[in-house]
Order: structure tokens, then sequence, then C-alpha cells
């Protein structure tokens, strides 16, 4: 299985993670989620890289112009809520691609354990189609997990790649063993070496949801 992890490369790419990670940015929830949206633009882009292409012959007001285009039917899926301008910055690159979403969140037993549960799922069939999920964190891997697990009532992808912005190392060493390593590519803004008690990501950057659209009760 593949993983990328863009923060072993310099691009701005790590400006963007710069500010959402920064307490004195964060305050600014527009700049959050427009920072997130712009990670997911180049995430998009260099995820495009890996697609199949064949050359189309194009009609220009002169001439023909033949041209290589992708030829992956994709479906992007993401798991609310934290996960929408994440999704809107890959949808804007991928604009043609068909759009799932999953209600995946944390069902608490006390304090410091808790089930993952999926509560709602919407999406198209995703049989012999390039399946991408999106995730702006990854702490455990478990609501990854049963989210492609929903995934799957809508048909077997042909290809899958994950999207997150910031992951623990657990979640990755999570996602190698669950996910068919033959077909599964991880994308990562950065890897952070481990999570706390309470399963956030350290150092991360808190709670993303929370972060985008205001603090839940």
């Amino acid at each position: 299985m593949k993983v990328i992890d863009f923060s072993r490369t310099n691009s701005i790419l790590n400006q963007y993670v710069s500010e959402i990670r920064n307490v004195e940015v964060q305050n600014d929830r527009l700049r959050f989620r427009r920072n997130i949206e712009r990670i997911g633009e180049v995430m998009a882009y260099e995820m495009s890289k890996e697609f199949q292409y064949s050359v189309k012959n194009i009609q220009t007001p002169l001439g023909i112009a033949p041209v290589s285009t992708p030829d992956n039917r994709l479906v992007i899926s993401t798991i609310l809520r934290a996960g929408l301008p994440f999704h809107q910055g890959f949808l804007r690159y991928f604009d043609y691609a068909e759009n799932a979403f999953v209600s995946a969140y944390r069902k608490y037993k006390d304090t410091l354990k808790f089930d993952i549960h999926i509560e709602y799922i919407a999406s198209p069939r995703i049989d012999e189609k390039t399946l991408i999920i999106t995730d702006p964190m990854l702490a455990t891997g478990s609501s990854m997990e049963l989210s492609y697990q929903a995934m799957l009532t809508k048909g077997k992808p042909s290809n899958i790649h994950i999207a997150s912005i910031i992951a623990s190392q657990q979640a990755i060493d999570h996602i190698c063993e669950v996910f068919p390593e033959d077909k599964t590519t991880i994308w990562c803004a950065a890897i952070d070496p481990e999570i706390n008690d309470h399963s956030y990501i350290v150092p991360g950057l808190g709670d993303a949801g929370d972060l985008a659209y205001g603090e839940k009760e």
C-alpha cells in the first residue's frame, strides 16, 4: 500500500497546514475553512497524476486539438461534518465527480471510551469506480474503516484513495491492515506520531469540526 506524506517535501501545502495548526490563526473560522479547501485542491491535483488517461480529439474553432484527459469515474465520499470543506476542495478540481456522504460519530461510554457509529449514508453505486474517501483528521482510523464498510453496501470500487490532512501513525498502520493493499493509496498532508488518552492526534490541531463550524453542544 502506498502512503504519501506531503510534509516530507517542500510545497505551499505546508503553509496551509501551518496555519490550520496555529492557535492564533485558528480563531478565524473563514480562513480555517478556506485553508482546508486549499489543501483539498492541492491534494486533488497531485492525486490526479495517478489516474488513467487517454487522448481525446477536441474540436476548437480552428481545428482539432489532441488532449490527454483522465478516464476515471470518480466518487468523492466525505465523513460529516468536519470533512465538508475538505470535500469542497476536491470537488473544485474533480467537478464531474459523483458525491457520497457518511455520518460517523463517536458515542462515548465514559470520558475516554467510545464506539464509532454510522448513522447516515447517501451514495451512488461505486462498482468499478475510483473511490476517494476524505476525512481531514485520522486519529484511530476506526471511523474511516466503518465508513468504507458502509460504502461497500453500494458496490466494490476499482481503486481507493484515502485523503486526510493530519493522521496519526496509529491510524495509518490500522488502515494498512484493514484496507485492500493492492488498490488503496493513502494521501496525508502530515503524519503525527501519536494520539492522547482522548484519541486526539498529538500535536494535531484540535477538533477540526468545531474550528470550522463552531463548538457543538
